[in-house]
């Protein structure tokens, strides 16, 4: 059966690519357009791993992320947070709100990969 990843993004472009790639890696993609709706999918649809970017409306990625990992339903998904700003107090910061891991945007798949499949192993 094919692990479930839910990649919470509002950007169309970067959801698209994400969703068209993992797909034809062989997972089976959910879509969230905000931490809202996100932290909701999480908890019914309770996909196998996350992919949640940081700079949401609405909710943003940091608050979703703490919301998730304080929620004790679904705190053991792991999160894998997205986000442009490649400095190290931002990988710190989503790593503190629980994000199991960080990669940034633009995505470079392989590596991306390689953090999912570690977290699902």
């Amino acid at each position: 059966m094919a692990n479930k990843i839910l990649i919470v993004e509002d950007n169309e472009m970067n959801r698209d690519m994400l969703s068209r790639r993992l797909t034809r890696k062989g997972y089976e993609i959910s879509i969230a357009e905000d931490g809202e709706v996100g932290l909701n999918s999480m908890r019914t649809n309770r996909p196998d791993l996350v992919l949640m970017d940081m700079g949401l409306p609405v909710k943003d990625g940091w608050t979703a992320t703490a919301e998730a990992k304080a929620d004790p339903d679904i705190a053991s998904i792991p999160i894998i947070a997205l986000t442009a700003h490649a400095l190290e107090a931002d990988r710190q910061r989503a790593l503190e709100a629980g994000a199991d891991d960080f990669d940034t945007k633009p995505v470079e798949l392989a590596g991306l990969l390689e953090k999912i499949e570690a977290l699902l192993a």
